[in-house]
């Protein structure tokens, strides 16, 4: 048995558990990295190393760039870690393009390529950060880490910039991930808040692209937005990517593509990154393949789409606190107004100081005073004369004169007093007056000074700060919908196996690895299993296809003979709400039935079927003809309706049939850019085969599609999308750039081509579409001048009364005044 060794001079008590120094230790390490290092401080919204960065930069400051490894050195005095540490914290703060003003190559986040070493890189405090950030008479201060040098606990700062440039970090138990917001709308949203208004931020990124923020929950735990890039669909064989995901780079973006290539998820040929500027990878795509379904395939299969879940926490009275938002916008803004009344305040001591002095000074030059303290013999004496000589006049003064006072006036030069001018000098405390009185007028009305601080922020600071990341509504895309054909089917009809295996059985045709199949067997039973490389469904099989999950237009029809009667029967049904791997039965279920006759039709049609009898059925007409379309489509578990009772020689197909479906009814919604048939947006009417879509976009170009749900459309380009009627009548007025006059036209739609766009208006540089529409008797206002300076007239121009022609035709002349505006007034709608 081991003994337990003691020091000889200690006792039971003196002795601390091992278990005890642990937790101890742990929770000092925990907090130290939750308070030192990873979460931002909600008064300024940095981090230590990043407030010591900018607080070492601004003692550098002379006007000038500092080598970025001058800054890492000067940082150094006050972090206690390595240098690699705050060369990460610089540039990182630097690609955020607000605090730092940069020179030299500081990387790219759209690329993910990384700056040049510390020694080539420049940087000095944006003018920005002088503007917000530096007020050394009201920052609070704390000594360094080794008491050599004073650093600031919070930089008063006077801006929400914790919103504006996001920040990430993992501490020990708990995570940040705040989102960077726009410029422009954090000033706006602080006015708003100023006014007593709501406010609702959404995030937005430097790399563009579009979002989701539908589940953003003000960016609290438990929010969530998606990310997608801006893909353009630039023909019917290539896609280019201009923008893409926070978070992703175009390197990690086409390994992704590449991956969902090599899966084969996605079919393409090529993927070239042009990159220089402005974001492109051109995605050129395999034969055969839809743009539309490869672009929803990007979105599902490759880093094209993404999502990020916010967890807004901040340090705040010294531990992490988790915040919204909006909350987190409205504490910034009350900050930086008591910032602002803190500055307003020493202001206004600093002028109230130099009015108190320059009417010393002027009263010590004009009353003589100077003149009555060349008779004092000591320095008691000559402090006395002074003091006896402002006397008379110490009630003017905002506070009592004390002994400093009077010795800066004997610390006044003879050359001064010599060429002093009253006048000058009385203007110049009129200056001050006006000054402080300015100061008081702010602090008595604080909240219009703030507001009017913020919309200064912005008219200087605001250009180039524009939103870039828009605001969308995703629709959910179903991944089987959009996977590329992968795999081939393969069947055994014989022997009951299906699969991508079964080289060497019938070929059924293309499939995915995420496809389900519906196979119908002879007995009449029916299942939908999973595509594999080879799966036993049951001998005998008639027909298999790649299953598609509440599809309403697919109706199977179907003749069977009942194994109890032997009567055959013939039935429409489709195959909703199944169940994988469970087996229905589509007859009646005796024992011995099978089926004769069976076809899959995806629009509902409806064919005519020879039903030939045996020869030696005691039936007088032996050869019936059957139309399908004059049965109803029920449900699989109905019986259907007697064929015959007779025995069957053969079925033949005799008519290929049509839809027996009522038209499609499409609907646009314009929030996402798709059709749908879920009554989800505007109500484009009823669709057949043969029916087509019109657009007309704000290019000035019309385009011709199909009904195809996949189809995507860009809302911000459309100025009218709906069912395509080959009589309609297009108008339009449109701003010729070479001639400098306002065209207007009538035409038909003469192409038949899909998906090719045709241009109506004039092709000159700064032409532009004014106003389109295809309504029937479309009447104009029409604001104009008769010459430069003159009072604006208005007038309605009745487009319906102008001929029809080409499409290519240039149209006639507007007018030949100086147009202000045009307007399309609303249809007049006619009542009884």
């Amino acid at each position: 048995m081991s003994e337990e060794i003691i020091p000889h001079n200690a006792t039971i008590h003196d002795l601390t558990p091992i278990g005890d120094m642990y937790q101890s230790w742990f929770l000092d390490y925990a907090s130290y990295v939750i308070l030192e290092r990873a979460v931002p401080a909600i008064e300024d919204g940095l981090k230590p190393v990043q407030r010591r960065i900018l607080h070492a930069m601004k003692e550098m400051d002379d006007g000038r760039y500092n080598k970025v490894a001058n800054i890492i050195g000067q940082t150094m005095q006050y972090h206690p870690h390595g240098d690699a540490s705050i060369a990460e914290a610089i540039i990182n703060l630097g690609q955020k393009e607000l605090l730092i003003d940069m020179q030299g190559n500081w990387g790219d986040i759209r690329t993910g390529d990384s700056a040049a070493a510390a020694r080539y890189i420049e940087a000095r405090p944006s003018s920005l950060a002088h503007a917000i950030l530096y007020s050394p008479q009201i920052t609070s201060w704390q000594l360094s880490y080794d008491g050599r040098k004073k650093e600031p606990v919070t930089f008063p700062i006077k801006f929400p910039l914790l919103l504006a440039q996001g920040a990430e970090g993992i501490a020990v138990g708990l995570a940040t991930k705040i989102l960077p917001h726009n410029f422009c709308e954090l000033i706006e949203g602080a006015i708003a808040v100023l006014q007593g208004k709501t406010t609702n931020l959404l995030p937005d990124f430097p790399t563009g692209g579009l979002v989701d923020c539908s589940a953003y929950n003000e960016g609290k735990r438990g929010g969530r937005i998606r990310l997608r890039a801006r893909i353009e669909i630039l023909d019917k064989k290539t896609l280019a990517i201009r923008e893409i995901p926070y978070g992703t780079t175009t390197n990690s973006l086409i390994e992704s593509i590449i991956r969902a290539y090599e899966r084969g998820k996605i079919k393409i040929k090529q993927v070239i990154d042009n990159t220089a500027e402005d974001v492109e990878i051109l995605v050129h795509l395999a034969p055969g393949q839809s743009p539309d379904v490869v672009l929803d395939a990007l979105y599902v299969f490759t880093d094209c789409e993404i999502g990020i879940s916010p967890n807004t926490c901040v340090i705040k009275d010294e531990k992490p606190t988790f915040i919204g938002v909006n909350e987190l916008l409205e504490y910034n803004t009350y900050r930086t107004k008591d910032i602002l009344q803190q500055e307003l305040t020493l202001q206004h001591k600093n002028l109230q100081e130099k009015i108190l002095f320059a009417s010393l000074e002027k009263l010590f030059i004009e009353k003589r005073i100077y003149r009555d303290i060349e008779e004092s013999e000591t320095w008691e004496q000559v402090l006395l004369t002074i003091d006896q000589g402002l006397e008379p006049y110490k009630k003017q003064f905002y506070r009592a004169i004390i002994e400093d006072d009077l010795v800066r006036l004997t610390e006044i030069k003879i050359k001064r007093i010599s060429k002093y001018d009253s006048q000058k000098a009385e203007d110049a405390l009129l200056v001050l007056e006006k000054e402080l009185a300015e100061v008081e007028h702010h602090l008595q009305h604080l909240t219009t000074f703030t507001i009017q601080y913020f919309k200064n922020l912005l008219k200087k600071y605001g250009a180039g700060k524009e939103r870039k990341t828009e605001i969308r509504t995703f629709d959910t895309i179903e991944a089987h919908a959009v996977v590329a054909n992968n795999q081939k089917l393969y069947i055994n009809r014989k022997q009951g196996f299906i699969g991508y295996g079964l080289k060497k059985d019938e070929l059924i045709g293309d499939c995915s690895d995420l496809d389900d199949v519906i196979v119908f067997r002879k007995d009449g039973k029916c299942l939908v299993v999973k595509i594999a490389e080879k799966v036993f469904v049951g001998k005998d099989i008639i027909h298999a296809a790649v299953y598609k999950k509440n599809d309403e237009r697919r109706v199977y029809n179907l003749i069977y003979i009942d194994g109890k009667t032997g009567i055959a029967r013939a039935k429409r049904f489709q195959m909703l709400g199944i169940i994988r791997d469970k087996e229905y039965d589509v007859t009646i279920g005796s024992t011995g039935s099978r089926i004769l006759y069976l076809t899959d039709n995806p629009n509902g049609n409806a064919e005519v079927v020879t039903v030939i009898l045996s020869p030696n059925s005691p039936a007088r007409n032996k050869v019936i003809d059957f139309d399908f379309a004059s049965l109803q489509i029920k449900g699989r578990n109905s019986q259907g309706n007697i064929l015959t009772k007779y025995t069957i020689k053969k079925i033949q197909l005799k008519v290929a049939g049509q839809s027996t479906l009522g038209a499609l009814e499409v609907w646009y919604d314009e929030h996402i850019g798709k059709l749908n048939t879920e009554n989800r947006g505007k109500w484009l009417g009823t669709f057949k085969e043969d029916d087509r879509v019109l657009l007309l976009l704000q290019s000035g170009q019309y385009m011709l599609t199909n009904y195809a749900l996949t189809n995507h459309y860009e809302p911000d380009q459309v100025i009218l999308l709906e069912k395509f009627d080959p009589k309609c009548i297009v108008s339009a007025v449109y701003y010729d750039g070479k001639t400098k006059q306002h065209y207007v036209k009538r035409f038909h739609i003469e192409t038949t081509v899909l998906d090719k766009k045709f241009c109506f208006i004039s092709e000159a540089r700064n032409s532009k579409l004014i106003i389109a529409t295809v309504t029937a008797t479309p009447q104009i206002c029409m604001e104009y001048s008769i010459a430069v300076g003159e009072a604006t007239q208005n007038l309605i121009y009745d487009l319906g009364d102008l001929p029809v022609k080409g499409w290519k035709a240039v149209g006639s002349r507007l007018s030949k005044y100086i147009i202000k505006e045009i307007t399309l007034l609303p249809v007049q709608q006619e009542h009884d």
